[in-house]
């Protein structure tokens, strides 16, 4: 059974980088390893990160969709908050749940 690679905490993109081609024999042979136990698993990578983000408490992604209007007009008024549309969407379904709470608790 091969050993367990721990990842550090990286400083930049360019030392993850170094990491990877460092230690890419290594990657390469627990890959092996772990095809050959088939322990290999089919999935997306999509999907891996919302299994591990969902255990250690981060926020879902959710998706819906908006007419190509709102979402440009989401960015312009974004822009003048110096936010990005995500960001500003984000606000906005925050601030109107709060006031939704508040209408139907008077």
């Amino acid at each position: 059974m091969a050993e367990k690679l721990t990842l550090p905490k990286f400083a930049s993109e360019a030392e993850e980088a170094q990491w990877w081609f460092d230690h890419r024999d290594e990657v390469t042979k627990v890959f092996e390893d772990d095809a050959a136990e088939g322990k290999l698993q089919t999935s997306s990578v999509a999907d891996l990160a919302r299994k591990e983000n969902t255990a250690v408490g981060v926020t879902p992604t959710t998706t819906i969709r908006l007419d190509p209007d709102d979402i440009s007009r989401a960015r312009a008024l974004a822009a003048q908050r110096g936010l990005r549309y995500q960001t500003y969407l984000k606000m906005l379904v925050h601030e109107a749940l709060a006031a939704e709470e508040k209408k139907l608790a008077s």
